[in-house]
């Protein structure tokens, strides 16, 4: 199996699972214990979380370990708009992912919050001037902005947004779930009141994330009812999982040479858009995440594409995973102004440092025969 679809998930590192295996024995002690049994536990949580904030520029006490990115994005939102009840507007862009989008709709419905989605061009980009445009002073309680667009690769301009928030006292929540272990990041520096993360988009397993609060950041907690992470996130801390997305962190950081992915994208989209007439990048050329491409294919449906690449033992996507098999073309693609036609035409490849140059010429080789195979049987709707 060639997999090319590493914005869905990524395999776990084995040294992510060697670090991992004694938490899932030997320490299974409860790390808020008095026992002794219990040090070992608290000393690993607190390297893992000197791991991640060095991985990500912050300080370890910037951090809340969660269950993933859906929980961070929506626990920091739940502490925004708490703690502000007499300012009932958010700013978003309108190509956020549905962690961001559904409990903006639930706000904007059943509480009546105003939402401004920010409009993007051709490229995917939303404008710094359109975002100034929309604040409303007293009004505004958030912004949120992803950093990096888990379908096209596209890369937002956060520091300047940020920047832009923080003039007027809004702070600024970022989905970076899509940049982490893909270019460099130092939240310190970046200006973003809240940055969410999640562990399997980078080599460590399902069910861990991270929620960045900058320092001096007021905070309510969505999470009640235990004084873990230091009172900022009520339950009992999933060790292994944590051990797991520090060390995955430490690799991801040691690791951070992604140059040779975009080489490899760049040379994989060029090939497919020269030798497949009728085929299309979306999204910013350069602007965007080094492992990503996203293309469409004229007079052809992507789940069959597809299931004709599965079928030849090629995994990759139609767009976010979290969408998958849903009826309705993608809110991204159709957001920088494609037809639904031409948004269901549409695959993305994401590539990991696993890829090879001879894993992508079978791919592109794969895909030549399934599109001409396809566009011969006239099945595109």
């Amino acid at each position: 199996m060639i997999y090319l679809d590493h914005n869905a998930t990524t395999p776990v590192a084995p040294a992510v699972l060697e670090a991992m295996e004694p938490f899932w024995r030997g320490h299974f002690a409860n790390p808020s214990s008095s026992s002794m049994l219990a040090r070992p536990i608290r000393r690993a949580l607190g390297q893992a979380r000197e791991e991640c904030a060095a991985f990500l520029g912050c300080a370890p006490e910037e951090l809340i370990f969660t269950s993933g990115g859906t929980e961070s994005l929506n626990t920091a939102l739940h502490s925004v708009t708490s703690q502000q009840p007499g300012r009932r507007h958010l700013i978003m862009g309108s190509t956020e992912h549905e962690a961001v989008l559904q409990p903006a709709s639930w706000l904007e419905q059943a509480q009546g919050y105003q939402i401004t989605r920010l409009p993007v061009d051709a490229d995917g980009l939303w404008s710094l001037a359109d975002l100034a445009a929309a604040i409303r002073p007293g009004e505004t309680a958030a912004i949120c902005l992803m950093w990096a667009n888990n379908e096209t690769g596209v890369l937002h301009p956060i520091p300047e947004a940020a920047a832009i928030a923080a003039a007027h006292g809004i702070p600024l929540i970022t989905d970076a779930v899509q940049a982490a272990g893909k270019i460099p990041l130092n939240l310190r520096e970046s200006g973003v009141s809240y940055a969410a993360f999640s562990g399997h988009k980078f080599n460590a397993p399902k069910g861990i994330g991270l929620l960045y609060m900058a320092r001096n950041t007021a905070f309510q907690p969505w999470f009640l009812g235990g004084a873990q992470e230091n009172r900022r996130r009520a339950g009992t801390e999933n060790i292994a999982g944590i051990v797991g997305i520090g060390a995955a962190a430490r690799l991801a950081g040691e690791h951070l040479t992604h140059a040779s992915l975009a080489t490899l994208r760049d040379c994989f989209e060029q090939q497919i858009l020269q030798c497949i007439p009728g085929t299309h990048r979306n999204g910013h050329a350069t602007q965007r995440v080094p492992n990503t491409t996203s293309l469409r294919f004229d007079g052809c449906h992507a789940e069959g594409l597809l299931l004709l690449l599965d079928q030849r033992g090629i995994c990759a996507s139609a767009g976010s995973a979290c969408t998958t098999g849903s009826l309705h073309p993608s809110h991204v693609l159709t957001a920088m102004g494609l037809d639904p036609a031409a948004a269901r035409s549409s695959l993305r490849f994401s590539f990991g440092l696993s890829t090879s140059q001879e894993d992508l010429e079978r791919v592109i080789h794969a895909l030549a025969q399934s599109v001409s195979k396809f566009r011969s049987l006239g099945t595109a709707g």
